[in-house]
């Protein structure tokens, strides 16, 4: 699967791991104990995202890239 979400990745201090949050799909986040296996754990939750959300019958939104913040 290709990745076209925009990821946001940061060290978490009280986790101490890596969080990675998808702003495009809400509520999905991953998180993994090195940069790597976060965004691994990321793409397998966009994943399983999209498919709950056919799933569903809700919309999925059309990955936009870069987002823009004010």
């Amino acid at each position: 699967m290709s990745i076209r979400y925009e990821l946001i990745v940061y060290w978490s201090d009280p986790d101490q791991s890596f969080v990675v949050e998808v702003p495009e799909l809400p509520g999905c986040m991953a998180d993994g104990a090195t940069y790597e296996d976060a965004v691994a754990n990321a793409r397998q939750v966009i994943a399983e995202w999209i498919d709950t959300a056919r799933e569903l019958g809700r919309t999925i939104p059309e990955p936009k890239g870069r987002l823009a913040y004010a």
